[in-house]
């Protein structure tokens, strides 16, 4: 008997679109890495790192649209985002001063 697993064609459409906007940050920044993190009801992030340093992120209403989008865009995606990976973002004066309202309730 074959396998007949359904494909839902909004979930198939989100990962298509995804993965779209995954390469086109991709083709931006010299080419791109990703880790997927499940976020709870939410669904799960899909964060890019550049390979010039730059970086986004895009969520997706699944970890399974996440890692099928990911998967069709062609990236290396990580398990962990830290290590070498983390290293690679690059900040500047708008980041550092975010994150430093953050801390002082800013």
């Amino acid at each position: 008997m074959a396998d007949t697993q359904q494909v839902d064609p909004k979930a198939a459409q989100k990962a298509a679109r995804l993965a779209q906007q995954i390469s086109g940050f991709a083709k931006a920044h010299g080419g791109a890495e990703g880790q997927v993190a499940y976020i709870g009801q939410r669904g799960a992030r899909i964060v890019l790192v550049g390979a010039d340093g730059g970086w986004g992120d895009l969520v997706a209403p699944s970890y399974e649209i996440a890692q099928k989008a990911v998967e069709k865009a062609g990236i290396t995606v990580h398990e962990d985002f830290d290590g070498e990976f983390a290293a690679k973002v690059k900040t500047g004066p708008y980041e550092w001063k975010r994150m430093a309202g953050i801390q002082v309730g800013g």
